[in-house]
């Protein structure tokens, strides 16, 4: 029989490792190579030629492929024939949302555990779309908002990727690069983001952020 090629993609070695023994134990599924960041992965992808694509949201990233839906959007045009499943931290719905537009074959929660990575790939063999509990509950939520909520939904994806950039520590200038826009650009979009949560301040911004647990 021949295996489903798998290429599995996390700046963190123990997630890494993690996975690839959760997809090894199948013996449906062969393990063609491992990426630490956008770069090694798309090399890796054309390489291989995976089937299959399990993959990290946030991912140290450049100015040509970056990460989040810059880097998923970029692998979805260029390699139309793998599935990709993302594996991410990241609840939120706008972001969740925004994969499956994109033509992502699933997304699975970090925090779903094991059985919901196992009920991801056999769906993948039966060539089904894949949104388990984790994501239903996410998406579902956001349809009963507080006043939190409301003021995170009210971002666009656009401006929520300038202010997870920003958030992890990069200046204005260094998120315009990987995003591959101007600063001006950048800087606008975070203004109107900050805006938009009702924060003032850089200070302000980041303890929303963390508050809200945005990008966790």
């Amino acid at each position: 029989m021949e295996r489903i090629r798998v290429v599995l993609a996390d700046d963190h070695p123990v997630v890494l490792a993690g996975v690839r023994e959760i997809v090894e134990r199948d013996e449906r599924f062969e393990v063609m190579g491992e990426a630490r960041n956008s770069s090694e992965l798309v090399n890796l992808c054309r390489e291989v030629g995976p089937q299959l694509l399990v993959t990290d949201y946030s991912m140290p990233g450049d100015g040509t492929y970056g990460d989040g839906i810059k880097l998923i959007g970029y692998l979805l045009r260029n390699f139309p024939d793998t599935r990709i499943l993302v594996f991410t931290m990241i609840s939120n719905s706008l972001v969740l949302s925004s994969l499956y537009e994109l033509g992502v074959f699933g997304v699975v929660l970090k925090s779903g555990g094991v059985n919901e990575l196992h009920a991801a790939l056999n769906a993948m063999l039966h060539r089904q779309p894949y949104s388990g509990p984790g994501v239903s509950s996410v998406l579902g939520a956001a349809s009963g908002k507080d006043d939190l909520q409301t003021r995170i939904s009210g971002l666009s994806l656009k401006e929520y990727e300038v202010l997870r950039h920003f958030v992890s520590g990069l200046p204005v200038c260094d998120v315009a690069r990987v995003l591959n826009r101007s600063a001006k650009t950048v800087s606008a979009q975070k203004i109107s983001a900050m805006r938009k949560l009702e924060v003032k301040s850089d200070q302000t911004l980041l303890a929303f952020c963390a508050q809200a647990k945005l990008f966790q």
